[in-house]
């Protein structure tokens, strides 16, 4: 029962030609939260299957699987037909683009390094017959000859999104500017200047998790004004980010102790932009304090 109510796991099975850019394929994959897998043993199939479908580890319910044209025929059989879903990439270039690929870096053809051809121009045309028999229309085929690595990963964000939620996501982190800064912020912003509860006596035991605190914050005239010109620069902001292909942007918010003002932005910022992309808040410094009517 449980079984069969279980979403099933999905593998993205990654062939084509050789040069055709299966490795940029796979490392955008993998930053899009894909388990990839490279040069697994054809003869191991049958093991791999079971252990993708029986493991409880997490990486293994989206599963980027690389392989080589000699090899692709016999993976696309053992996937077939399993109780998962499988989805084929197949990378292909014009015979003239990966001429020029492998002639302008060290890499040799893989049919090269196995004897099975003499010349590169002879493995690239072994290697697209032997293609050529099994490509379908039901493949997701990208013609990568003139197409940059941006686009490249724009078509494989539109293809393989694991949800609808878009691949860029954001993580809103409060800090303390007296504790240090996050070394690993994209954009730092200072709100020290707005005002601050911690010289309110009755409101500096609570931090921007509390009500009383984050309504004290916001109902300000100078945060109201803040916060508009705030989401309009940001809006801009994460849509060129995204636009530019960038898979994670961390926006750090400090306050001088990192427990009322930054807190209280930071939470404004995650529950406004969550509706639209994929966030995280972290609360860098904020403090348990013990107050007298707990």
């Amino acid at each position: 029962m449980h079984m069969e109510t279980q979403k099933k796991k999905k593998v993205i099975l990654i062939s084509g030609m050789s040069g055709a850019g299966k490795s940029t394929a796979a490392r955008i994959l993998e930053d899009m939260g894909y388990h990839v897998i490279d040069n697994f043993p054809v003869q191991l199939i049958s093991l791999l299957v079971d252990m993708i479908e029986t493991s409880t580890d997490p990486r293994y319910s989206y599963v980027a699987l690389s392989t080589s044209a000699q090899d692709f025929p016999a993976f696309l059989r053992g996937l077939k037909g399993q109780n998962m879903t499988i989805s084929v990439l197949f990378l292909d270039a014009s015979d003239a683009v990966i001429l020029h690929r492998y002639k302008s870096t060290r890499r040799m053809h893989p049919l090269l390094l196995s004897n099975t051809c003499n010349t590169l121009d002879e493995a690239i045309s072994v290697e697209r017959q032997m293609l050529a028999r099994n490509v379908n229309n039901s493949f997701v085929t990208i013609d990568t000859s003139f197409l940059q690595e941006k686009e490249f990963k724009r078509k494989l964000e539109k293809y393989f999104s694991k949800s609808a939620v878009p691949a860029f996501s954001i993580s809103f982190v409060s800090f303390g500017y007296k504790y240090g800064v996050p070394m690993d912020a994209d954009l730092m912003i200072d709100v020290r200047f707005l005002p601050n509860p911690f010289w309110e006596v009755e409101l500096r035991p609570y931090s921007g998790n509390d009500a009383c605190v984050y309504n004290y914050v916001m109902d300000k005239p100078e945060t109201q004004e803040f916060i508009k010109r705030l989401l309009s620069f940001l809006d801009y902001a994460f849509a060129q980010y995204e636009k530019e292909g960038k898979n994670h942007f961390t926006v750090a918010i400090g306050c001088t102790g990192g427990q009322h003002r930054s807190v209280t932005i930071t939470n404004f910022l995650y529950e406004h932009y969550r509706k639209i992309y994929n966030c995280y808040k972290e609360h860098r410094d904020q403090k348990e304090w013990i107050r007298e009517d707990a």
